[in-house]
């Protein structure tokens, strides 16, 4: 089956193949934290692994995560602004981007968002306030008023992370059926049934991941089989066994990120974000504290992971990193740090080595986003 929320990916890959590996690569920057402005921009030479200079592509407060429209030309981000908090659209035009629509969230500022395949509904994920929004989208992407659901209850296990509910991650089955949101105060992947006509989402049922591991992220594995939940909490990775007919996710392993001493070797650590590579047989993790990427082998047929190394993202609290759209390299953006690094992808190991002087300032990035 066709994975309708990778698309875009496979079009954009396949763009880059017709015009040559030299074509430097847009790419957006979501921030948030001191001395940020907004979403920032520039291109990446994946010839040589550099970055052109950054510029401010577009002005608001805690653009923290970015997603692009199925057809490419849309960007949205979350946002605050005087007044407000929610989502706001952009029109792209290379590096451009030009606001044209924005909606307030009457549940708080948002730390994620996803566009449905079907680029008629969007999904925030509202951690402080403990719910998931559903911005209806017209025909030209402008934002309707959204439709909130507000998640119940806590595991209280990690006490002061755990006691009410914290959507941190919204996205979709890879047939646009599901749609998924780790919460990390339940200890569950919450799933929803959807009804692109309406559109809406309904309550369908739960994954349940580890005790205290504190769900953050999620991907599909790329046979569909498989999705791989990142615990911000244990600094883990738990696969599930995906059942495609019946909406349903039963754990089956869970993979630590760091060993034991290496967690004990730092006084703060926290995963962030998960990345599968577009072969299938790669899975990548960001550790902040230890500032590292874990990279795993991953099975395709029972969906084990290994990890095999843990490389050094050259930078500090790596909350975003992000595969290029031909996948020779991984970029990590290091938040407290103020930089993007990058590091190329071995095609047939999966493991990274760094690129010396790829290094590029960015105020406070905690999203990698690339576009046409």
């Amino acid at each position: 089956m066709k994975i309708l929320n990778s698309l875009f990916f496979s079009t954009l890959f396949f763009s880059f193949l017709s015009v040559g590996i030299t074509e430097p690569i847009n790419v957006f920057f979501g921030t948030g934290g001191r001395g940020a402005e907004g979403i920032y921009h520039a291109t990446f030479n994946p010839e040589n692994g550099k970055f052109s200079p950054v510029k401010l592509a577009a002005k608001v407060g805690s653009p923290g995560f970015l997603t692009l429209h199925p057809n490419g030309k849309i960007l949205y981000s979350v946002g605050r602004w005087e007044g407000g908090t929610g989502a706001i659209g952009y029109q792209v035009t290379g590096g451009e981007l030009k606001e044209f629509t924005r909606m307030a969230c009457p549940d708080g500022g948002g730390c994620h968002i996803a566009v449905h395949p079907n680029g008629k509904f969007l999904l925030t994920a509202q951690y402080g306030g403990g719910s998931v929004a559903l911005f209806p989208l017209d025909s030209s992407g402008k934002l309707g008023k959204p439709t909130v659901t507000e998640h119940k209850g806590g595991s209280k296990v990690i006490k002061g992370r755990q006691q009410s509910p914290h959507p941190h991650w919204t996205g979709f089955s890879p047939d646009g059926k599901y749609a998924l949101v780790p919460d990390l105060g339940l200890d569950q992947v919450v799933i929803y049934k959807v009804d692109p006509s309406k559109p809406v989402i309904s309550p369908h049922g739960v994954g349940q991941s580890v005790p205290g591991g504190g769900p953050r992220h999620m991907r599909f594995s790329t046979n569909e089989k498989f999705i791989y939940l990142l615990n911000e909490l244990t600094l883990s990775v738990t696969t599930f066994a995906w059942d495609a007919t019946k909406g349903t996710a039963k754990s089956l392993t869970t993979e630590p990120s760091l060993t034991k001493q290496d967690k004990e070797a730092e006084t703060f650590n926290s995963s962030a974000e998960i990345l599968v590579h577009p072969n299938g047989k790669f899975v990548y993790s960001s550790n902040r504290g230890h500032d590292s990427v874990t990279v795993y082998k991953a099975n395709p047929a029972n969906g084990k992971l290994k990890a095999i190394q843990v490389q050094p993202i050259r930078g500090a609290f790596p909350r975003n990193i992000n595969i290029t759209p031909d996948a020779t390299w991984l970029l990590a953006a290091g938040a407290d740090s103020n930089t993007v690094a990058a590091h190329r992808v071995d095609p047939k190991t999966g493991k990274l080595l760094y690129q010396r002087g790829s290094i590029v300032n960015v105020p406070s990035p905690i999203c990698i986003l690339f576009a046409k």
